[in-house]
């Protein structure tokens, strides 16, 4: 992949330069820690008169005696290969972890010798070890010391995370927060950082299997540490305003942003194919659409050109009664995704966030969610996050009954979906879904852009269709008067299902569309289409500003309501491989004109849904209530008679 306009190029012969730096911070230097503590086991155990190259280990009795380093000496090589079996050969895998340490501290060194040169810093360094530095310059120069050694922990640490991911096995380690953390200058802030990787290692690495999951924990606490000290220190505009591109690995450095390598999810779950989703015509519908949506992904450009022209689905509600077929959505359109990306030889990640990631530590439940976030936005990659349940995973606001993990992934999911630094490139979507989306967080439901009704099979055809498909074929009972599967037909169940929502399905918001159009007449103009809108707003006081977009957002779906073609997809260079503006320019010859009808269908459909989930969650909260008041009056009525 070659680099676009705006990212610089970290020259080969850059990093070389540093490569023998790298390597003699992981043979061995002193460090005595001041922040960390060091724990118990942390010793390196080698053997006299052998050096630090490789242990060995004798059979001969009395020819070793061994020696126990000090407390503050770091060998990381030792340690490395001290991980694992009692091989007195270097294993590929800990050659690979070495070689991974050593490029990302080269990466570490070379990105924070770019940082001094365009802020000024070298010169301050030069003048300072010549005793010329000015007075009035301290404060700078103590300033952009600080911002060198985020940029090069930073970048180490994003490095070995990208350069070894793809050595990751199925292990786990978890190695907690990072304590020691330097940031007087860039090799005394990467030897604080390595003390602690070796504390890591020599006290959570058991097996050589635990080697590479145990050093990208620590890299990826590293990275949130570090990128939460960047936020409120100085001097890196310069670092976050540029973007290197190291093309032998493929690795990118966009400021505090991780990089992560192109690598796909290995998906277990069984796939469902269109034709066997009964009903749900308008949500198996979008979701089609937005399978092919994500395809045109530009990972040159990362971007997508339905972002850009709008009519992308960033996220997604899907809610219904239980057994209505959410689930079985979620595995069409994740197989169809899956199918997509291997016939282009595209990454997909799948990721599903469950109640198994609420943890009774607190922050642990947030990380968890952000990890899940991160994953699936990774712009290397096609993503498809999905939270299945999310009334029982994420907490609402101001409910008793919500537990600190479940509002800190509200939180979190509020953040990613619509906060101040959300970006939708194009390369991913999220669904949220539920049986009871009345449950949801008011504020969290609205930043669902699109609203996918999973109301399962609704007709007499439909019904037969899922009988069916169901019974499969071990049987003998005739089909009869019926055509398997026409009225599955997709676009004519569509074209009828969005027909329908010319007028309001709920009695509450059917009220005003009534009162409404008797004051102003048919919604034929902008303004009669924002009165009605306000009526809503009048009705509902949470149909608020945000409303307005996701609506506008699902007006301008519609004018992508264009299949994009099988072909396409099938044979990649008709339109995948197509470079950017040329996808853009094929996209927007099969845009569709945008007209009142598309609008008033779009409103009533977002609008039905909020009056539905309000007079679930109304009636919900007057139950609770009606409950807590039968308790109350019991609880007198019983202290009465105890009185008597």
């Amino acid at each position: 992949m070659s680099q676009t306009a705006d990212q610089m190029e970290l020259r080969e012969e850059d990093i070389a330069q540093h490569l023998e730096a790298a390597l003699g911070m992981l043979d061995g230097f002193d460090h005595s820690p001041r922040i960390g503590a060091a724990r118990e086991g942390a010793a390196v155990e080698r053997s006299s008169g052998i050096g630090v190259r490789r242990r060995f280990r004798s059979t001969t009795p009395g020819l070793v005696t061994k020696r126990v380093a000090t407390k503050e000496g770091v060998h990381l090589i030792d340690r490395v290969q001290d991980a694992g079996d009692e091989d007195a050969l270097v294993s590929p895998l800990q050659a690979n972890v070495l070689q991974g340490l050593r490029r990302g501290l080269a990466l570490g060194l070379a990105v924070a010798e770019q940082y001094a040169q365009r802020t000024g810093l070298a010169d301050l360094k030069r003048a300072n070890l010549q005793g010329s530095l000015p007075a009035g310059k301290s404060n700078e120069f103590a300033e952009l010391l600080t911002a060198e050694a985020l940029v090069s922990l930073y970048v180490f640490a994003s490095g070995v995370s990208f350069l070894l991911a793809s050595h990751a096995g199925e292990a786990t380690v978890e190695v907690g927060e990072v304590e020691e953390v330097l940031t007087d200058n860039a090799p005394l802030a990467l030897h604080g950082a390595l003390w602690e990787l070796d504390q890591d290692l020599a006290t959570l690495v058991d097996t050589e299997a635990k080697l590479v999951p145990c050093v990208l924990a620590f890299a990826e606490s590293l990275m949130e540490k570090v990128a939460a000290r960047a936020s409120t220190a100085g001097r890196l505009e310069p670092f976050n305003a540029a973007t290197w591109r190291v093309e032998a690995d493929g690795f990118t450095v966009a400021g505090f942003t991780p990089a992560r390598a192109a690598k796909s999810t290995k998906l277990t779950m069984t796939f469902k194919k269109p034709n066997e989703v009964v009903g749900n015509h308008i949500a198996k519908y979008q979701a089609l659409r937005l399978s092919k949506m994500l395809m045109a992904y530009d990972f040159e450009r990362k971007l997508n050109p339905f972002a850009d022209l709008g009519g992308f689905i960033f996220t997604f509600m899907g809610d219904g009664a239980p057994g209505t077929g959410k689930t079985t959505l979620i595995q069409m359109m994740a197989g169809l995704i899956s199918g997509y990306c291997e016939t282009a030889g595209y990454a997909f990640r799948y990721q599903n966030l469950s109640t198994d990631n609420i943890d009774s530590y607190q922050g642990k439940s947030g990380q968890n969610a952000k990890a899940f976030i991160n994953n699936v936005i990774d712009p290397n990659v096609i993503g498809f996050g999905t939270i299945d349940d999310i009334d029982q995973l994420a907490g609402k606001r101001g409910d008793r009954q919500s537990s600190a993990g479940q509002l800190e992934i509200t939180a979190v999911l509020m953040e990613s979906f619509a906060g101040a630094n959300t970006v939708v490139r194009g390369n991913c979507t999220f669904g949220m879904f539920s049986n009871y989306p009345e449950n949801v967080d008011d504020a969290l439901r609205q930043r669902a852009g699109a609203r996918f009704l999973v109301d399962g099979p609704q007709t007499r055809e439909d019904y037969i269709d899922i009988l069916n498909l169901l019974m499969g074929k071990n049987h003998d009972i005739p089909l009869g008067d019926h055509e398997a599967f026409a009225a599955q037909e997709i676009k004519k169940a569509v074209a009828k299902s969005f027909e329908s929502h010319g007028r309001p399905h709920e009695a509450g918001l059917l009220e005003v569309f009534d009162k409404v159009s008797g004051q102003i007449g048919e919604l034929d103009t902008i303004a009669k289409l924002g009165t009605y809108l306000k009526g809503i707003q009048e009705a509902d006081p949470r149909f608020t500003g945000r409303a307005i977009k996701n609506i506008t957002d699902a007006v301008k779906v519609r004018a992508m309501d264009f299949e994009l073609p099988d072909e396409w997809m099938e044979e990649p260079d008709l339109f995948l491989f197509k470079d950017y503006d040329h996808k853009k320019g094929m996209i927007a010859e099969l845009r569709k004109p945008i007209t009142v009808e598309m609008v008033v269908q779009e409103i009533n459909r977002y609008a039905d849904s909020e009056f539905r989930y309000a007079d679930k969650s109304d009636e919900v909260a007057i139950d609770a209530m009606v409950r807590d008041f039968g308790r109350s009056e019991e609880a007198k009525r019983r202290y009465l008679e105890s009185k008597g």
